[in-house]
């Protein structure tokens, strides 16, 4: 019997309840199909950052052993390299040894060197096709890094109708339709990596944002509010799910100022998921139209929580040379502005801004803190798996905590490949994961602890209790059955259990080879260099 095809489809900073079936206000009817044909997890853990966790998807292992526990800054010798390591496999090398074919299209953001191919590229990572970004973001009308194999094609983005959502959607139905009556049959891999929603906030239909005119305008402290009840009328989140405290680093809606440029902002981040949406039901009609999407493993998810940050992320002259991610004029010659200036309205190519803090609020709800963090804002997402030959219950939601470490092993599950113990003749690490196949036709899963470490802020989940701290801070216990939105801290009541979860999560950190986060901040003082430069 022929093994299911694999499709990934990765958003970028999608917050946990932005899509209509997580109960979002954003109009997202492709995944709402897919959830409903499929499964949805309540409780899906990605990292805490985009690197991190990609390079867990593709391999299965944590991202302190294989070189990328921050993002793509080469630290080395004493930090993090930054890059994929060579002492480890991806899901496309595996996959491909088993004789599927492989593509991915969209972001790569796993490579330090993104401007001249090396061991950390796709074509040498075990896929046979490549079109996307190499860094972790940019113009969505002129992305820097686009690349198709392993030669520069940001020459393509010259056409005035690109556009990088579209072109990443475009080709991956192109992939799925040169698929399409091949004989004899062989299964494929397609990973699909979009960079929306991340900022920044880039949108050409002024007719899309506009559809969102008035969805927003109760501001966020009210719409969080209404999200929460349709989160607990969908049955996603139960009563154990209460509202977080509003962040206080961000002002009330009533108190807040320029409330049409708040508003614009979160209409064209809600425009962006929409045409990511879009691109996404194009994908499935793909797999439709070519007989493929009912022996097709479908997962989707977003890479961390809502993100918080404010453009520009450093001094602005600083920042202008990113040349990585930024366009300092657009394809016709006119100046770039950079950064939230309320004077300027988002979306345009001429612009280049991010929707803030308050607004990746409403997008965690109802959880506290965002991308970077591991409380639940930061590591908590959608996550909907549908494969309708696969024996998986259609609308169904899964309360069993997983992690994005257990994809690699339920795709081998679904697909009886083997996991190699070498690559290229060197021993490479066991996957740390466990198949989520079995919970999703139903059957139990033996629990399994789950352990996090981002930027010094760190976490360990086994069963109900969560042991999490921020950096410089002491520890919390959450008890997750009662208290999902980590309200009520309970490590004095239990010091016992505090304690050894403290010691639980000391232990992972010295088998996974975790660099402290101290030791990265030292070695960018010594560069005369700030933390934000060593969080990448």
């Amino acid at each position: 019997m022929t093994a299911p095809n694999v499709v990934f489809i990765v958003a970028d900073d999608l917050g946990f309840s932005d899509p209509g079936c997580y109960g979002g206000e954003l109009q997202t009817p492709a995944l709402d199909r897919l959830a409903a044909e499929g499964t949805r997890l309540s409780q899906f853990y990605t990292g805490a950052r985009c690197s991190p966790s990609r390079a867990s998807l593709l391999t299965g292992l944590h991202p302190q052993q294989v070189g990328l526990g921050i993002l793509t800054n080469d630290d080395g010798p004493r930090g993090y390299p930054g890059t994929l390591a060579e002492d480890c496999v991806t899901l496309a090398e595996i996959l491909a040894d088993a004789g599927f074919t492989t593509a991915v299209v969209g972001k790569w953001h796993l490579a330090a060197d993104v401007r001249r191919p090396n061991g950390a590229w796709p074509l040498r990572r075990g896929f046979e096709h490549f079109f996307g970004t190499l860094s972790g973001c940019g113009s969505y009308y002129d992305p820097p890094t686009l690349t198709r194999g392993e030669s520069n094609a940001e020459a393509e983005a010259r056409d005035p109708a690109f556009f990088y959502t579209d072109a990443i959607t475009d080709a991956a139905v192109d992939f799925v339709a040169s698929r399409a009556g091949t004989r004899p049959r062989r299964p494929f891999f397609l990973y699909v990596a979009y960079t929306a929603p991340h900022w920044p906030l880039h949108e050409p239909d002024e007719g899309q944002i506009a559809a969102y005119d008035g969805i927003f305008d109760d501001g966020w402290d009210a719409l969080r509010a209404s999200r929460l009840e349709r989160i607990h009328a969908t049955g996603l989140l139960g009563p154990e799910a209460k509202l977080s405290d509003a962040d206080p680093d961000r002002p009330a809606w009533t108190n807040a100022t320029h409330h049409a440029w708040q508003l614009r902002r979160m209409q064209v981040y809600a425009a962006q998921v929409e045409r990511m949406d879009r691109g996404i039901g194009r994908i499935l009609s793909a797999l439709e139209e070519t007989g493929a999407l009912d022996d097709t493993l479908v997962i989707f998810l977003s890479d961390n929580g809502a993100s918080p940050e404010e453009l520009p992320l450093v001094p602005l002259e600083r920042f202008r040379g990113r040349t990585d991610i930024l366009r300092l004029q657009t394809r016709s010659g006119s100046p770039v502005a950079i950064g939230n200036e309320p004077s300027r309205s988002p979306g345009a190519e001429d612009t280049f801004q991010s929707y803030g803090r308050a607004w990746a609020n409403l997008s965690n709800t109802p959880f506290r803190r965002y991308k970077r963090w591991v409380h639940e804002g930061g590591i908590c997402a959608p996550c909907i798996i549908c494969w309708r030959s696969g024996g998986i219950a259609e609308g169904r939601v899964i309360d069993a905590p997983f992690q994005l470490i257990d994809v690699v092993p339920t795709v081998l599950d679904a697909t009886d490949a083997p996991y190699p113990a070498e690559r290229n003749g060197r021993p490479i690490p066991p996957a740390e994961g466990r198949s989520i196949l079995p919970a999703l036709r139903g059957d139990e899963v033996p629990e399994s602890s789950l352990y996090w470490e981002h930027t010094g802020n760190a976490a360990v989940r086994r069963g109900r209790w969560k042991l999490v701290r921020e950096h410089g801070r002491p520890w919390e216990l959450y008890d997750l059955t009662a208290d999902r939105s980590e309200l009520r801290d309970m490590s004095a009541e239990e010091p016992g259990l505090t304690a050894e979860l403290t010691a639980d999560w000391q232990a992972w950190a010295r088998r996974v080879g975790l660099i402290p986060w101290e030791v990265t901040l030292e070695i960018y003082r010594r560069r005369g260099r700030d933390e934000v430069d060593a969080a990448g």
